[in-house]
């Protein structure tokens, strides 16, 4: 019950950011004016740029249970648990028009995704899948972005990412009693930022919210655990900070 409390406060949480951005978006893009965009200047020439991102990221699963969750006489729930992670990465930029930009960002990201059964033995209680990722990610986004004003803008990304666990492998290796997942994952992106232009650089906090799109459950008919879910879809909550020039 707590942790389902903490969960949908976190998601609660990470929805107002997203819609104050969206608000401070619309807010700015009415701004047409062009007062002290000096160092903004000195960016606009450029076709394209490059830069390195460091992120935070919070990640968990969203678990559709089976029909045999029913049935089961062993397992009285099982929940994803949200854990923490980062991400460094390189950022490539390319202006499409005066608005819009095409954006791929590849990168490393380490990631701590839990999956929580509790059982009907009240001496067993609980157990965990505890699921510790090193993915390289490939997103592809495209960045809308506001008029300038005072060497700021707002933005919006939306977009698409595939993702790969390279430390999937030494998973294999060991026994698995639990749950299996697939080692590689599609997702599709949106969220939103703001640039500040300085002279020699360009910083851009960003919030991004993921989804998966795709059931990344490998299932296993001889794990009762695997029996009891049908679906399982990863999501992540990410706060970039992106440096370009």
């Amino acid at each position: 019950m707590d942790t389902t409390y903490l969960r949908n406060m976190q998601h609660l949480y990470c929805s107002k950011i997203v819609i104050l951005l969206f608000c401070c978006f619309g807010l700015s893009n009415s701004v047409q004016a062009q007062k002290g965009n000096y160092n903004f200047l000195a960016f606009e020439q450029k076709p394209y740029y490059f830069g390195i991102t460091l992120a935070y990221n919070s990640s968990n699963f969203k678990i559709r249970h089976s029909q045999k969750f029913i049935l089961n006489d062993s397992i009285n729930t099982a929940e994803s648990i949200t854990g923490p992670g980062f991400n460094l990465g390189i950022v490539s930029n390319l202006k499409v028009g005066q608005f819009f930009d095409f954006r791929f960002l590849p990168t490393l990201s380490f990631a701590e995704k839990n999956i929580e059964y509790k059982s009907t033995d009240l001496s067993v209680n609980q157990y965990t899948r505890k699921i510790e990722s090193v993915l390289v990610e490939l997103p592809f986004h495209l960045r809308y972005k506001s008029a300038p004003y005072n060497d700021k803008r707002m933005f919006v990304i939306a977009g698409i990412k595939y993702s790969f666990d390279v430390a999937s492998d030494s998973r294999a290796r060991q026994r698995d009693e639990l749950v299996k997942i697939s080692p590689t994952d599609f997702a599709f992106e949106v969220g939103a930022g703001v640039q500040m232009f300085f002279p020699y650089f360009i910083f851009s906090p960003e919030i991004k919210l993921s989804h998966g799109i795709g059931n990344v459950l490998i299932f296993d008919n001889d794990l009762d655990q695997s029996n009891v879910i049908e679906k399982v879809i990863s999501r992540a909550v990410t706060i970039s900070l992106h440096f370009e020039g």
